[in-house]
């Protein structure tokens, strides 16, 4: 097969199709995106492809075996050239190069990529709505009210030591509160270690 010229005329990405312009002249060329699976990038209107041509399965010329000039090609590498690929033994064994085809058309249904964000918004603002109106039900008689815990008050009425504290917590307020106590012999904060 002659490889042939041409210049790329139209190209519709979300299909992954286009025609090219053949540099001898005659009908526009159909070209597939899988005739270009070795391309680094997808092409663009105006690009220069080099082909060979086939007639498909309705007698209608196509690209095959398609390249864009100047831009690189992926490696690939066959399934036997693999196996015939050897290695010493001590060094580790190296995963073989895959070859990729880079090129991706665009999300066909964009629309479904919203869905789930629509509904985690919709079930967001119902759930708002009904606890707003829950809330704004409850009487506020029918909250419960603890009531503040009795706070016991001492003074520094000149008690030293621990025989003189009726509790713990009077002993503690001595300790930090009345200067010339003696009821923390180990000085570690405790008062009346013993005692209480």
């Amino acid at each position: 097969m002659d490889i042939e010229k041409g210049k790329l005329l139209r190209w519709i990405d979300e299909k992954g199709f286009g025609f090219i312009k053949p540099e001898k002249g005659g009908a526009d060329i159909f070209i597939h995106i899988s005739a270009l699976k070795s391309m680094s990038r997808p092409p663009v209107v105006g690009d220069i492809i080099h082909y060979e041509t086939s007639l498909d399965d309705k007698g209608k010329l196509r690209a095959i075996n398609a390249k864009i000039e100047g831009v690189s090609q992926v490696l690939t590498v066959s399934p036997i050239d693999r196996k015939r690929k050897t290695q010493p033994a001590h060094q580790p064994r190296q995963q073989p190069y895959r070859s990729r085809n880079t090129y991706r058309p665009p999300y066909k249904k964009s629309g479904f990529r919203l869905v789930p964000v629509l509904l985690i918004v919709a079930a967001v603002s119902i759930y708002s709505k009904f606890a707003n109106q829950h809330v704004s039900n409850v009487s506020p008689l029918s909250a419960v009210i603890e009531p503040p815990k009795p706070v016991q008050q001492f003074q520094c009425q000149g008690k030293v030591y621990c025989s003189e504290m009726t509790s713990y917590d009077e002993a503690l307020f001595y300790l930090r509160n009345c200067p010339g106590t003696k009821m923390d012999g180990d000085n570690d904060g405790i008062p009346c270690e013993q005692q209480f």
